[in-house]
């Protein structure tokens, strides 16, 4: 069976295979993805270690001159996708989105070099990436920390990859949309509407990329403007494990300076997330920078955390938070606790089961030595995945397959959790 769901997986991510980058599922999704991407790029190397490299080449090839690597690549033309080119109007030779994603690419790249067989091309590879993700890590503290707390705020929902999660709501009815532009969606010809986000919030997406479309994409002016200004413990912490894996990647590849500078961020944001820590959930939760106060709502990016080198005690507590939430629903781990009023199992990140989150979380706990709720998460989303096929998103409670299809960082988690599980024993 395991053999059969990686072969599977396989010819999922080849059938998504554009030569030099893949795209997360066709019709939905018909660009390149930031961090899906990244992630995808693991899988790949299961299969083809030299296409894993270029995987991450690719994205990394369209960084800005600032620093930003932008979250969506617009390779080919495509009227499928809404919004495209037209709307983001970034200027680039090859069009971009003009806003970033989690970036994972250096937690990527150290695992990329760890595993190599081809320790040559890996050395080489790795090495090319270096500056380039050591320059993204320093753009989001330089245009998204302008105070210098060592923790990063979201501009834009989209940045989180957790698109309507029930931790924007509150600030989201700050966003007007008076002055949007009429648009068309195209989602919607592609996913059951009661699976995506409202009209309201699209709304609300647009009118923040014409904001910042006016601004210029200028990003030293972008973070002020925002109406929308979101510390997400999830965001932050997959970008201190970042630099923490970069910093030891940096160590392995004789550069001494990339890897101070990558620990120093690391530290210093492992020091200033204790300020998201919630009591009265046991976990992080989101702060609001526009309000000046936490997000009182206890989703999945305060569990997402346990993916940076948080104390121990944190991710002790973060694991019993996730057994106390499986209690509820037949899958771990929902996007929303089950209990929540605000649950919704199908609707796009406002409950239901994403496997690269999955992998994130199982990845952290086992790093802080929370093995058996780590096993628990993988059991659970290898069940989803033989039941329900590589869809995008699963309904934690029925494990009903939601979203897009043949879904390509799906498969390559699946490659993750049922070689690397296997080998990590």
């Amino acid at each position: 069976m395991a053999q059969t769901l990686v072969d599977h997986a396989v010819d999922i991510i080849r059938r998504n295979d554009q030569g030099s980058y893949t795209v997360p599922t066709h019709g939905l999704y018909p660009f390149q993805w930031n961090w899906d991407s990244a992630l995808t790029a693991l899988g790949i190397a299961f299969y083809d270690e030299e296409r894993a490299w270029v995987e991450l080449s690719t994205l990394m090839n369209h960084q800005w001159d600032d620093g930003l690597v932008p979250h969506i690549v617009f390779h080919k033309e495509d009227e499928g996708y809404f919004p495209g080119p037209d709307v983001w109007q970034t200027g680039r030779k090859v069009p971009t989105s003009g806003i970033s994603q989690p970036p994972v690419a250096g937690f990527a790249a150290r695992k990329l070099f760890e595993r190599a067989n081809d320790k040559v091309l890996g050395t080489a590879q790795a090495k090319a990436l270096l500056p380039k993700i050591d320059a993204w890590h320093d753009w989001f503290y330089r245009c998204r920390d302008p105070e210098g707390t060592g923790l990063v705020a979201l501009i834009h929902p989209w940045e989180s990859g957790r698109d309507n999660s029930v931790d924007w709501d509150a600030a989201f009815q700050l966003v007007p949309t008076d002055g949007v532009m009429p648009f068309q969606r195209r989602d919607l010809e592609h996913a059951d509407a009661s699976h995506r986000p409202t009209q309201a919030q699209y709304e609300r997406y647009i009118y923040l990329v014409q904001l910042f479309r006016n601004l210029g994409w200028d990003n030293s002016k972008l973070h002020a403007a925002s109406p929308f200004q979101i510390v997400d413990p999830g965001f932050n912490a997959i970008l201190i494990r970042s630099c923490s894996d970069l910093a030891e990647l940096a160590d392995d590849l004789g550069e001494p300076e990339i890897a101070a500078r990558n620990r120093a961020r690391a530290n210093k944001g492992v020091a200033a997330m204790e300020t998201l820590w919630s009591e009265t959930y046991t976990q992080y939760l989101c702060y609001d920078r526009k309000a000046g106060q936490q997000v009182d709502n206890p989703s999945i990016a305060g569990l997402l955390a346990v993916v940076a080198p948080i104390p121990p005690n944190r991710a002790q507590q973060i694991g019993a938070r996730i057994m106390d939430l499986g209690e509820s629903c037949r899958h771990l781990v929902p996007s929303q606790p089950v209990i929540s009023p605000h649950f919704d199992g199908k609707r796009y990140w406002r409950g239901p089961v994403w496997l690269i989150v999955n992998y994130l979380i199982s990845d952290g706990l086992k790093s802080a030595g929370e093995e058996g709720v780590a096993e628990r998460i993988i059991s659970d989303s290898l069940e989803l995945i033989s039941n329900s096929g590589f869809a995008e998103y699963y309904d934690p409670t029925s494990g009903e397959p939601c979203g897009g299809k043949s879904f390509t960082w799906t498969a390559a988690m699946v490659i993750e959790f049922l070689t690397q599980s296997k080998a990590q024993k």
